[in-house]
């Protein structure tokens, strides 16, 4: 099967709401591909309609070239994790793999894999509903790889990780697309989008407002912007926006500066008023300062 996801076109209204329009964009095999976008952006809905979970009006989603209810073993196909509550919470963690696994054709053995990968170690032996966020996370991606699927699909799956866990789960997941999966998922959190992925679709009103790589989003929000650090910043703010540049403070002597010809520009700015500074270097964007200034 071919390890990739195919979103075509895809409308949908609730009532006067139209929660897609014209949705459209492709997750390769190989890399990982974060969905952004705020709420209400279509995100959630565009997975549900990948996932066979909703229907659209127009448009079709394919999942390694078919639509997900034609899969006669989904779970070999496609593995997703939209809910991490979404257990049993008086069943172990193990006896939830076990239960799913014998529902999917898998024995104890796959079970005993998925939960070594995704590091559940003494979690396995504990009831779902008295696991931490971050262990449900876990299991709840260990349930999405029994089947050891070429795709995945995921939905926050970074909500309520510590910085280590969060580290962790993003390596797991390049490595996964390191294997040739294609691994998209959806997340508000930038910065952990940023450690973890090699490709963007960022949603807004129901359409893609762009779909391209994350280092060539933050490299387009970086151009002609600098970081100036001077301790004398109001007087640098002042001739430097006299000037015509847009001037944002982002620390006690740090300024992000944009709007002018070049560092050459700023540097006889500041000279020419006799502003003193310390630094003037190209700025590099977050991929949070990209998003924005993309989606303002």
């Amino acid at each position: 099967m071919e390890a990739s996801i195919e979103v075509d076109g895809l409308r949908k209204r609730f009532g006067a709401v139209a929660a897609l329009d014209g949705m459209s964009f492709t997750v390769a095999p190989g890399r990982v591909t974060g969905f952004v976008g705020p709420s209400g952006a279509g995100k959630s809905t565009t997975l549900r309609v990948v996932l066979g979970l909703d229907v659209a009006q127009e448009g079709r989603a394919l999942v390694g070239g078919r639509p997900y209810r034609s899969l006669g073993e989904p779970s070999r196909h496609v593995g997703a994790l939209l809910d991490a509550g979404a257990l049993q919470p008086g069943r172990t963690a193990r006896n939830h793999l076990l239960w799913l696994a014998h529902a999917q054709g898998a024995g104890a053995r796959r079970v005993d894999e998925v939960a070594e990968l995704v590091g559940l170690g003494a979690a396995i032996r504990r009831r779902a509903g008295s696991l931490s966020h971050g262990s449900r996370q876990r299991l709840g991606l260990a349930a999405a790889l029994l089947g050891d699927p070429p795709i995945l699909v995921l939905d926050e799956p970074f909500t309520g990780l510590d910085p280590q866990e969060a580290a962790w789960l993003g390596g797991v997941l390049r490595g996964l697309a390191g294997e040739g999966r294609a691994v998209l998922v959806a997340s508000r959190l930038m910065s952990r989008v940023q450690d973890t992925a090699g490709h963007l679709v960022v949603a807004g009103r129901g359409r893609v407002v762009a779909d391209l790589g994350v280092d060539e989003l933050v490299a387009d929000a970086s151009r002609g912007r600098f970081t100036v650090r001077t301790g004398a910043r109001e007087a640098a703010m002042a001739v430097l926006a006299g000037a015509g540049a847009t001037v944002a403070a982002c620390g006690p002597e740090v300024l992000t500066v944009s709007g002018l010809a070049g560092r050459e520009r700023v540097e006889q700015v500041l000279n020419g008023a006799a502003v003193p500074y310390t630094e003037i270097v190209a700025h590099r964007a977050t991929l949070e300062e990209a998003y924005m200034e993309l989606t303002r």
